[in-house]
C-alpha cells in the first residue's frame, strides 16, 4: 500500500510537494512558537538564583525585574545612595551587590558594580560565575565582559574599548576620554550575563565626571587609593537597583515590607521568583492568542492537502479503475488515499522539523544578537512530540474524506471506466 501510495505522487509530484511545503510551514511555526515559550520560560527561570530580594526606587515588579536582572527597559527612577546603605546594613543582610544602569557599549548594556557581583550572583540551580579568562576589575578603568559581548566585539584581556550614555542600542554621547581596559571574561552562562559589560562604580562615576570618595576602609588596601575598585568607595550618583541575599531565607516577606514602607525615600523590594510567576502571568494570554494563531496555520495546511486529495479525485476515476480491474476492493482504494494523506503529512512534518532545527543552528547567534532570544537545538520535547503525532492525526482524520468519497465511487463504478 506504501509503495502503491509512493507512486501515486510521484505522479503528481507539483502538486504534492506544494502540500508538504504548506504542512511544513505550518509544523515549523507551531513546534517553533512552542519551543520559543517553553525555552524562552526556562532561560528566565534559571537567569537568577540564590538572590532574596531586588530593591530599587518605587516602581512595578515586572518592570524592576526587567530592568535589574535582564536588562530590558529603563527605570524611571533611582536609588540614593543613602538608602543604599541603610538597606545593606539592615540585620540579616548576608550580602548585596549594588547596580547602576543607563550606559552601553554598542548595544550592549553597561552595569555598573562591584566585586560582590561576581562573588555572589548565581543562575540556574545555584551556579556561581566563572571567568573563561582573566579576573575581576582591579581599577577604575577596568572592565569584565559577558562572553557574548566578547566573542561579538572581538575582544580579548588587556583590549581597551569606550563606552557611551544610553541604553537600549541609542547612545547620546560618548565617553572617549575615559577607555576601559578588559581584565576578565566571564564564562557563557546562557543569561543576559553573556550580554553585558561589568565596570565598577567608582569607575562609572569617573566617565560621568561625578565626585567620588571613600566611604569605609578596607583592611586589604589603602583606603586613599582611589583607583582600586574593591575598596567601599561612596559615589555621589544613584543607584538603579540593589540585589540582596538574607541570611535566612524566611526573612525576605518581613525585609520586604520593611523596605517598602522606608520612610527616607519610596522604595520597591520584590522576591524574583514572585516577579517572574506575575510576569509570565500578564505573557500567557498573548501566549495563548501566538498558539492560536500557530494551530490556524497547522489547519490551514491540512486543508489545503484535503483540497487537492479531494480535485484530484475526478480526475484520478479512472486510476481508480484500473486498480479495480486489477483486483483491488473498494477498502484498498480507501486505504490509498489515507496512506498518501499521512506520507504527505509526514514528510511535511520531517520537513518542518528540519527547518526549525536549520533555523536554530544557523540563526541562534543573530536571534540571540537582534531579540534576545536563546534558543538551542535540542531534541524534541514530549509536548513537541505530542504535537507532531497531533498534526499526523488531524492529516489521518482528514483523510477519512476524500478516502470515503473514493470509497463509494469504487463501488458505484465496478469495472467501468469514466473518462
Amino acid at each position: 500500500m506504501i509503495h502503491l501510495a509512493f507512486a501515486s505522487l510521484a505522479n503528481r509530484k507539483s502538486s504534492a510537494w506544494l502540500t508538504i511545503l504548506a504542512i511544513a510551514v505550518s509544523a515549523l511555526l507551531l513546534i517553533g512558537v512552542e519551543r520559543v515559550r517553553t525555552q524562552t520560560q526556562d532561560n528566565f527561570a534559571n537567569t537568577i538564583s540564590g538572590t532574596d530580594l531586588i530593591v530599587g526606587a518605587r516602581t512595578g515588579s515586572t518592570q524592576l525585574l526587567l530592568s535589574s536582572v535582564f536588562h530590558i527597559g529603563a527605570l524611571n527612577n533611582s536609588m540614593t545612595w543613602q538608602s543604599y546603605t541603610h538597606i545593606k546594613e539592615l540585620p540579616g543582610v548576608a550580602w548585596n551587590i549594588p547596580m547602576a544602569l543607563g550606559d552601553s557599549f554598542s548595544g550592549y548594556p553597561v552595569v555598573g558594580t562591584n566585586k560582590d557581583f561576581f562573588r555572589h550572583f548565581k543562575y540556574a540551580s545555584q551556579v556561581a560565575l566563572e571567568f573563561a579568562a582573566g579576573s575581576a576589575f582591579d581599577a577604575d578603568d577596568q572592565a569584565v565582559l559577558g562572553a557574548e559581548v566578547a566573542q561579538r566585539m572581538q575582544l580579548n584581556v588587556g583590549d581597551e574599548f569606550t563606552i557611551a550614555h544610553g541604553s537600549g542600542g541609542i547612545s547620546f554621547s560618548d565617553h572617549d576620554a575615559h577607555p576601559f581596559q578588559v581584565t576578565g571574561i566571564l564564562q557563557r552562562t546562557g543569561t543576559p550575563v553573556d550580554q553585558a559589560v561589568y565596570i565598577p562604580l567608582a569607575g562609572l562615576g569617573l566617565v560621568h565626571g561625578e565626585l567620588i570618595h571613600d566611604d569605609n576602609h578596607d583592611n586589604s588596601h589603602d583606603a586613599h587609593n582611589h583607583g582600586h575598585a574593591d575598596t567601599q568607595q561612596q559615589p555621589v550618583y544613584t543607584l538603579s537597583a540593589v540585589l540582596l541575599g538574607l541570611d535566612n531565607r524566611a526573612l525576605a516577606l518581613r525585609m520586604q515590607r520593611q523596605i517598602n514602607t522606608y520612610r527616607e525615600e519610596p522604595l520597591s523590594a520584590i522576591m524574583p521568583g514572585l516577579a517572574l510567576t506575575d510576569l509570565w502571568r500578564t505573557l500567557s494570554l498573548f501566549e495563548k492568542a501566538l498558539f492560536t494563531v500557530s494551530i490556524l496555520v497547522v489547519a490551514t495546511g491540512l486543508l489545503g492537502m484535503l483540497t487537492a486529495l479531494l480535485a484530484s479525485l475526478r480526475e484520478r476515476r479512472r486510476e481508480m479503475a484500473v486498480l479495480r480491474s486489477i483486483g483491488a476492493g473498494p477498502f484498498t482504494i480507501f486505504g490509498l488515499l489515507v496512506s498518501e494523506a499521512f506520507m504527505l503529512a509526514l514528510a511535511g512534518v520531517s520537513l518542518g522539523v528540519l527547518m526549525l532545527f536549520g533555523v536554530l543552528h544557523f540563526g541562534a547567534d543573530w536571534l540571540l544578537l537582534h531579540t534576545g532570544l536563546l534558543l538551542r537545538a535540542t531534541p524534541l520535547t514530549i509536548t513537541e512530540w505530542s504535537l507532531v503525532g497531533a498534526i499526523l492525526a488531524a492529516a489521518i482524520l482528514l483523510s477519512f474524506i476524500p478516502a470515503w468519497r473514493a470509497y463509494r465511487n469504487a463501488l458505484a463504478d465496478g469495472l467501468t471506466i469514466r473518462l
